[in-house]
């Protein structure tokens, strides 16, 4: 293991825990100002999380140790996966113990434990909340897993970073299958990150609500730590599209050079993803839950033809 590896990885951690609030700003400023909106502040994601980490929690009398224990947990899964994703480098002494369905595994663990979180106190928002968040995540875990397979099939290897060092330093080719991955990947990520037209983050309507319905019960530090996580998830799954669609600028390995020009290319392109998500959340409405089943399953669907199409192609 090398010093600049453990460079690489340190640095991955340190940019997904300061750049995951920034993207979320970015996002919902965006989405300001396409709504003809008055847009927040660019930093209002860190004011918050410092206002509530300065308020005491406060828990309902029947909670349980699993409500307390479950904030910290969803934190951990989140930036465990956000530090597997090679954002900045492929050089990451992480990568050999976790791939692609190590990654989505990160992700169940986390909605399982925050969804009993949920339904602990026993308010009716939270059980309603939880059950619509694991209906949306048994429709989107078998599309992120066709996606990811997909691109797995050009390297032969589950490993993210094998996949974005093959696809980055290899000819330039163009991919049929990587379009309709591509589409099913926006509409998977729209569905795990609550945004619309699956789900409304500004929304507190209870017939409407997943996410938020979610933590109604939580407040001071546990909530920091929620929102702090959700911030990570978007910014895990914006690394996990931009390393498999857009590979180009993350570092090689051994190349100090590569890795001080990786983080300004990760930024550009978080920056112009922020303001397409933006873009596609104002051009589209929220959808019934109902039609959530129709929504990610055409994207499951997109994803096995795909696949498909990388076959009968001979992709590899």
């Amino acid at each position: 293991m090398s010093w600049l590896g453990l460079l690489s990885q340190l640095m991955a951690i340190v940019v997904a825990l300061v750049l995951a609030p920034l993207m979320s700003g970015w996002v919902n400023q965006w989405r300001a100002r396409l709504q003809n909106k008055s847009a927040p502040g660019l930093l209002q994601p860190y004011r918050l999380l410092r206002k509530l980490f300065n308020k005491e929690s406060v828990l309902a009398e029947h909670a349980s140790p699993l409500f307390r224990a479950a904030p910290y947990i969803v934190f951990g899964c989140m930036l465990l996966a956000s530090a597997i994703i090679p954002t900045l480098s492929t050089d990451l002494p992480l990568s050999p113990a976790a791939d692609a369905i190590a990654l989505v595994g990160l992700f169940a663990l986390a909605r399982v434990f925050i969804s009993l979180a949920a339904m602990d106190v026993g308010t009716a928002f939270g059980s309603l909340g939880a059950r619509r968040e694991m209906l949306v995540g048994f429709l989107a875990e078998p599309a992120l897993l066709m996606v990811l397979f997909c691109a797995s099939m050009v390297s032969r290897s589950t490993s993210l970073t094998t996949i974005v060092d093959t696809l980055a330093h290899r000819e330039f080719a163009i991919y049929p299958s990587f379009l309709l991955t591509g589409v099913a990947f926006t509409m998977v990520s729209l569905a795990e990150n609550a945004r619309v037209p699956v789900d409304n983050p500004e929304t507190h309507l209870e017939l409407t609500m997943i996410h938020e319905a979610m933590i109604l019960e939580y407040s001071g530090r546990h909530l920091a730590l929620l929102e702090w996580a959700a911030s990570l998830k978007l910014f895990a799954y914006s690394c996990v599209g931009l390393a498999l669609f857009f590979p180009w600028g993350v570092a090689q390995a051994q190349s100090p050079l590569a890795l001080l020009l990786a983080l300004p290319a990760l930024m550009i392109k978080l920056a112009v993803g922020g303001m397409v998500m933006a873009c596609i959340e104002t051009a589209s409405a929220k959808m019934r839950i109902f039609r959530v089943p129709e929504f990610l399953g055409t994207a499951f669907l997109m994803a096995v033809i795909g696949l498909l199409v990388n076959i009968l192609l001979g992709v590899s």
